[in-house]
Order: structure tokens, then C-alpha cells, then sequence
């Protein structure tokens, strides 16, 4: 596994196809990071046989209820899905290659975190077709590690980038920068020294407090505090030009790679296309049927473990809302992902999904703040413009 299909190129360059991806949620962890707001939940003793079986039931489920496409890629997300067993992650890509097809063309990716436990698990995974995996080291010295709640040390980060390297053709980490008394000096050498261990991919994501997690309640509490807008825009800046003169163009707001080297299923998501989203918390955007290919439906799985297996083993998915996509929410998700790209949106497809048109003398005043620009049928944000999305999106769609 993958099967012996004959490869197919899947590009990644601008106007190409959005792809078609499998998103499986593991939503199981070791420990809950105080930072972290996704689904995943801190669980002894999982069953991971019958949890397998929940997630290929789903995933037959949908794949009835989606139009056949060539699919380009899959991704194993959590929670922690380096703590499946191989044979866990074995049956879900039996079940995708017979439902869908693996041809190895397929970018396979899973995430990782770099304690030892699961990094001896880095073999079996690669025998089984995952080919690109991501790390999740955060930092690189042991008290920023220990700040954000991380169970490795520095040290096993590198151990374990240096062994994924020797198992996987693709490489990325994430870092999270803008961390309490973060200056743009040590900002700048701990990602010159990350580069230097880079293969092809760095996600580079500012720290955010978000309602809910630990971390919330200690800065309320003003346990310690994070840079200012200001400090974190020279942050930003810097992690822009570091990662630039390295080769690795920022093709996402946080996210840089060499050239050929993005995320293909990530480039799914912004790209606007149609993914499958199985396992707990799992959403999924799916293509009309019988040609109503500009309307989408929204899936969303229940996000408790223990409520979603129920449910599955009961009548078959987890779901608990599906729903299309107005025309309206369709133009916000289009723009909200696709102008986080360096490459932009195409303004032809957004009409075509959104049923709406972009006001042009909207668009020649916000070039002229050089905030976008509109090159043919492409829109794109600039840099100054990524800086402020949120705000430039609800001017262009007043």
C-alpha cells in the first residue's frame, strides 16, 4: 500500500485543480496542550480495533454520498495520530484505497510529535504508504517546550526530525512563535537554526489565545503575557524574510515550502475543493451530486469519542449536521481560504461557486492601498493585505 496503480501528477500551481482529499480525525492524546482548542481528548486504554472499524464504516458512508473523484491526497489528524498503532492506520488505508484509490501519486500525510514512543512507530508507517509526515516540535529549547505543555524535549525533536528524515520523502515541523518575552532577535535565531533542519516545509504559526484552553484563563488571570500587535507584526516580518532567503516562499500565511513542496491536501482546503472528513469533530465540504458542482454541503461529525462510535456503530456515520452551503457563506469560506495563498483566487471560480461578482471599483481601491492585486482572473492578497485579512475580506464581500 499505496496500490500499484500507476502515478498520477497531481500540480500545485496556480489555476490548477483544488484536488480531492480524506481528512481522518484521531482525536486521542497523551496530554491536552494548555494552547490547543481542537477536538482531542486525553483517553486510557483506547480500542483502537473497534475505533478502526467506526472510521472505515464512516468513510463508506461517504463515499456514497460524494461524486467519484481522483483523489489527491489524505491526511491522519488529531489529537495525536502517531499514537495509532500501524495496524490501526493499515485497515483505514485498506478501506480508502478500496473505496477511492491510492495511486501513488497520493500525498499521504500524517502528524506526528516527536517523543520516542512514537517515533519508533516512524517504519511501519512509511512500509505502510504514509509519505509525508508532520512534526509537531513547537519549539526548539526545553523551557519554551515545557511553557507550551510539550512532553519531548529539544533534543528528541531533533532525534526524531533526523529519523523521519531517514523513513519519509517529506518532511515538515511546526513552530509557534510570539511566545511570552519572545524578542525578533531570538526569534530569528531559532528559526535560522530551524531551517537548518528543515527539509522542504516549515509551519510557522503565531501563538493565539484562544477561549476555552488553559492559556485562556492564565492570561486572563495575567499569568504571563504574549507580544503586543506590534511586536508580533516585526515577528511575523521577520519569519517572512528568514524564510524567504532560505527557499521557502510563504505560500500560506504560515506555512512555507520549497517550490513543489506544498501541502497538497492543505492546498485542498484553500484551494476551496471537496474533502471528505471522517472520525470525531471531522467536517468535510462535498461537491454536489448529479452535476451541481457549485454547490457544496457541509458535514460536521459528532465530536465526543465516546457519542461519535455510538453513532457510527448505530446507523453507520457520526454525522450530525449536513447542510448546503448558501451562496452567501460560500463566497466568505472561498475568500477567507483562497486569499490566505500567494497565489490568490481565481475570480472566475468564485462567481461560479458564490453566484455573485466582486464590485471591480472595490477591488481598484484596495489596489491602490496595495492590499490586493488583480492580475486577469486572479485576486490576490499582498503582503500588507494578510496582515489585515479578516478586515480586507469584510470590506470586499460589504
Amino acid at each position: 500500500m499505496p496500490s500499484s496503480r500507476p502515478e498520477r501528477t497531481h500540480p500545485t500551481g496556480p489555476g490548477t485543480a483544488p484536488g480531492f482529499g480524506v481528512y481522518v480525525h484521531w482525536p486521542f492524546c497523551q496530554a491536552k496542550c494548555p494552547y490547543c482548542d481542537f477536538n482531542s481528548h486525553v483517553v486510557r486504554g483506547v480500542d483502537q480495533a473497534r475505533y478502526a472499524a467506526a472510521l472505515v464504516c464512516e468513510l463508506e458512508y461517504m463515499s456514497e454520498a460524494c461524486d467519484p473523484q481522483l483523489l489527491t491526497s489524505v491526511f491522519f489528524g488529531g489529537g495525536t495520530p502517531s499514537l495509532m498503532e500501524p495496524k490501526t492506520v493499515e485497515t483505514i488505508l485498506s478501506a480508502i484505497d478500496r473505496l477511492w484509490g491510492l495511486n501513488q501519486g497520493v500525498e499521504i500525510s500524517l502528524e506526528a510529535n516527536p517523543t520516542s514512543v512514537e517515533a519508533d512507530n516512524f517504519k511501519a508507517y512509511a512500509t505502510l504508504g504514509i509519505n509525508r509526515v508532520s512534526l509537531g516540535v513547537q519549539a526548539m529549547n526545553d523551557k519554551d517546550l515545557k511553557f507550551l505543555g510539550r512532553l519531548h524535549t529539544a533534543d528528541e525533536a531533533l532525534k526524531a526530525i533526523d529519523l523521519a528524515r531517514t523513513h519519509f520523502p517529506r518532511l515538515s515541523f511546526d513552530l509557534i512563535y510570539a511566545r511570552p518575552g519572545q524578542t525578533v532577535e531570538a526569534w530569528q535565531a531559532e528559526l535560522t537554526r530551524a531551517i537548518d533542519f528543515a527539509v522542504d516545509h516549515l509551519s510557522l504559526y503565531q501563538l493565539t489565545i484562544e477561549e476555552g484552553t488553559p492559556f485562556f484563563d492564565l492570561h486572563a488571570r495575567g499569568s504571563f503575557a504574549i507580544p503586543q500587535e506590534e511586536e508580533a507584526a516585526a515577528l511575523y516580518e521577520a519569519t517572512q524574510s528568514l524564510c524567504a532567503d532560505a527557499g521557502l516562499a510563504a505560500y500560506e500565511v504560515s506555512n512555507h515550502a520549497k517550490a513543489g513542496a506544498e501541502c497538497r491536501h492543505n492546498l485542498t482546503y484553500w484551494r476551496y475543493g471537496d474533502y471528505v472528513g471522517v472520525g470525531p469533530g471531522a467536517h468535510g465540504r462535498l461537491g454536489g451530486r448529479a452535476g451541481a458542482r457549485a454547490t457544496k454541503r457541509a458535514t460536521v461529525s459528532e465530536h465526543m469519542p465516546t457519542k461519535w462510535l455510538a453513532l457510527v456503530e448505530a446507523q453507520g456515520h457520526g454525522l450530525i449536521e449536513q447542510e448546503t452551503i448558501s451562496a452567501e457563506n460560500a463566497s466568505e469560506e472561498m475568500l477567507l481560504m483562497g486569499l490566505r495563498l500567494s497565489e490568490g483566487i481565481s475570480l472566475s471560480r468564485f462567481e461560479e461557486i458564490s453566484s455573485r461578482k466582486i464590485d471591480p471599483d472595490r477591488l481598484t481601491f484596495f489596489a491602490k492601498k496595495n492590499l490586493v492585486t488583480v492580475t486577469g482572473d486572479r485576486l490576490v492578497a499582498t503582503a500588507s493585505g494578510r496582515l489585515v485579512l479578516n478586515r480586507l475580506l469584510s470590506e470586499i464581500l460589504a
